[in-house]
């Protein structure tokens, strides 16, 4: 642990706000445990394995194993306060991730020694690249066996399509891994067993021509993308590590280069030079450009200045039933206890009780926060994520992070019909939380629809409701809403509805013709948005207008159950072309009646299809996996509509049945390793095959 303290002419300087990105069980949350234990924010190394880790805190992440909600602490390392948020490493979790994105100024990108560039690592790396985060890289896991620190560079080079820039040379393999090499220093950093430190010393006799080697690659690799050190590798054939330092600092906050580390978090070794490549090379609030917010519909910029007006970004709401913490990014300006905000899209007045440090689950109270600071608040009770709070004099609104649509869906409902209103505030509870989670009420099944991001996803929040809400639900299948529909008509059904039972009857004589809406729509297999059409060819007044128009009401009460499963029926034209009335008993009650069972009647009559709603699928994979997904498609009775090449990638256009996508979102991450993802929009109806229903004789 280092406990100098360094003087900055400004105290951003020393700020840095940091992300933890990997693919799942990379190692990301050891590194950052190992993080906080070397800073000597814990006193105790923390272990996923155990259950004792500070960042994963939630029960489910550490009965799973596994980073679930992203989590923020703080830490002091050579003079600097490190801001670090540990991401999720799972594919469903990935919008956490993208918040996160949206407020941190750098990142450490962790990769396993055996495994290289997996799935998700490449997927959160080209998150990182929509928001233009300067990232450096650890090659985490050095101690497996297997590691190989040579190949997990290449891998980083060919498909995470960057130069990488190491620094260190392993010491030792394997199990026998003990320390790293400093190609800048020309210096050998060991671990000994049992030991919190590392012995400096020179380079090991046996490495000294290797490292020398490497050290000439380093520099001509430098040297080929930055003047600086190319002017000073020409004229004196070398570049020193001054200015390989500086030059590497460039390189990472441009983004032309990644600067790769090495070690194993497990084993506590690598970790102090990793913390002094984040200081020395990852950005400080003043290095990256001025946050962009717009007023009025101007744009407008905020320096990040602790005397400029204030202006935060709302990233994580964590809603408790004990109350409600909203974590902020400050991009400008200074906020202290009590003075109150402006939540610009609510057009809203918050007041902030008390400003918190987060340290994961625990916080340690502040008197005020600075531009560069990540903090929780209490007080502000509206705000969501992506809000934008500001002085009120001078209101301003920040681009807030994207929200991906959701992908799968499960119906939900409280098991005890005494707990209904219970779901409903947990749910909204949970969307609060989650943007990423959508609840809505499927107008025509009636059961409550939960969307996320994938099945873990879902499943994590179904578990969520049970143990933090104390409720009882049970998840399933959403239900499909089928429709019907006619495919060949019936003319000249003639239906008479008398009722007699002392005092005024009920007389109504109709004759109905049932036909496709519209044929060669039909044929093409999607139903027309127009779901019924009415028409009366009536003449001379047989039937009164008014019983015309209760006929009508009475074939659209007909059209919510058909004769093939009680589906709503859907594309149809009634024509209205006899009819007979009797002085004394017909009415427009008497019409309907007869309306409504005419039709029932007409359609038990008609050759009825069965139609099932269809999504337009868009698949993104890479192409080695693009017959697996066509093959699966088919299989979900898919019809191809169009297929795409781009960049490495096919993009498949299909139309699939929405019953069949269910369970789709695991299927297609397993057959592309996790690096397929899709898009589906719902654009209709379809004919389920084998449905048709041939005409019956009308009784």
């Amino acid at each position: 642990m280092r406990t100098e303290n360094r003087h900055f002419d400004n105290p951003l300087t020393g700020v840095r706000n940091l992300g933890i990105l990997a693919h799942v069980d990379a190692g990301k949350t050891t590194v950052t445990e190992r993080i906080l234990y070397v800073t000597g924010a814990t006193y105790k190394r923390g272990e996923v394995h155990d259950g004792t880790t500070v960042t994963d805190f939630d029960s489910q992440e550490r009965d799973r194993g596994i980073t679930i909600f992203a989590a923020a602490v703080s830490c002091d390392w050579d003079g600097h306060r490190i801001n670090v948020i540990d991401t999720p490493g799972h594919v469903d979790f990935a919008d956490e991730v993208e918040r996160s994105l949206r407020v941190l100024d750098g990142a450490i990108a962790v990769f396993d020694a055996v495994a290289g560039v997996e799935p998700q690592s490449e997927s959160v790396w080209r998150q990182a690249d929509r928001h233009g985060v300067p990232r450096i890289a650890f090659v985490n896991k050095l101690d497996r066996t297997g590691a190989d620190l040579d190949l997990a560079v290449e891998s980083i080079r060919a498909r995470l399509h960057t130069v990488p820039l190491v620094v260190q040379l392993p010491i030792g393999q394997e199990d026998g891994f003990t320390g790293v090499v400093d190609l800048l220093r020309m210096r050998s950093l060991v671990w000994s067993d049992g030991c919190d430190t590392f012995e400096d010393g020179p380079v090991p006799e046996d490495l000294q021509d290797e490292a020398r080697r490497r050290r000439r690659l380093l520099e001509e690799a430098v040297a080929e993308l930055h003047p600086i050190a190319l002017e000073e590798f020409c004229a004196q054939s070398t570049v020193s590590a001054q200015t390989l330092a500086a030059a590497l600092r460039d390189l990472t906050l441009a983004g032309d280069a990644v600067v790769v580390l090495c070690g194993s978090a497990y084993r506590n070794r690598g970790i102090e030079p990793l913390l002094d490549a984040a200081v020395a090379y990852l950005p400080s609030p003043l290095d990256v450009p001025a946050v962009r917010g717009t007023v009025d519909g101007s744009e407008q910029e905020r320096a990040a200045d602790p005397s400029a007006p204030f202006a935060a970004l709302v990233f994580k709401v964590n809603a408790t039933a004990t109350g409600r913490l909203t974590y902020l990014r400050v991009y400008s300006g200074t906020i202290s206890r009590g003075e109150a905000v402006l939540d610009v899209q609510a057009r809203r007045t918050e007041r902030v009780g008390r400003i918190l440090r987060v340290q994961a689950d625990r916080h340690a109270e502040v008197e005020r926060a600075v531009a560069g600071d990540i903090v929780a608040v209490v007080g502000v009770k509206a705000a969501r994520t992506g809000a934008t709070l500001c002085a009120p004099a001078a209101p301003l609104i920040l681009e807030p992070p994207t929200v991906a649509d959701p992908v799968v869906s499960v119906a939900v409902e409280a098991r005890r019909s005494i707990d209904t209103d219970r779901l409903v505030s947990a749910l909204a509870r949970l969307v609060e939380e989650d943007p990423s989670l959508r609840v809505r009420t499927d107008r025509e099944t009636g059961q409550t629809v939960l969307s996320g991001m994938g099945e873990l996803h879902l499943e994590v929040a179904a578990e969520k409701m049970r143990r933090a809400h104390g409720l009882d639900v049970s998840v399933g299948r959403p239900q499909v809403a089928y429709r019907e529909t006619v495919s060949r008509g019936v003319s000249g059904l003639v239906y008479r509805h008398v009722k007699q039972d002392g005092g005024a009857g009920q007389f109504a004589h109709v004759v109905l013709d049932a036909q496709p809406l519209d044929v060669a729509e039909f044929d093409g297999g999607s139903s027309s948005a127009v779901d019924f059409e009415f028409a009366s060819t009536v003449v001379g007044g047989r039937v009164p207008a008014e019983y015309v128009r209760a006929v009508e009401a009475g074939c659209r009460d007909a059209l919510a159950e058909g004769p093939l499963g009680g589906n709503p029926v859907t594309g149809l034209r009634v024509t209205l072309t006899d009819g007979a009335t009797h002085p004394k008993d017909s009415s427009e009650m008497a019409f309907r009646t007869a309306g409504r069972l005419a039709l029932r009647e007409a359609l038990r009559a008609c050759a009825m299809v069965l139609l099932e709603p269809v999504a337009e699928v868009t698949a993104t994979v890479p192409e080695d996996a693009v017959g697996g997904v066509l093959g699966d498609l088919a299989a979900r009775r898919g019809r191809i509509s169009g297929s795409t090449a781009r960049a490495g990638t096919a993009v498949i256009t299909a139309t699939v049945p929405l019953a069949e996508l269910f369970g789709y979102a695991s299927r297609l991450r397993s057959r592309t390793q996790g690096r397929g993802t899709f898009t589906s929009r719902a654009t209709g109806y379809a004919p389920v095959p084998g449905s048709v229903l041939s005409a019956m004789p009308s009784r």
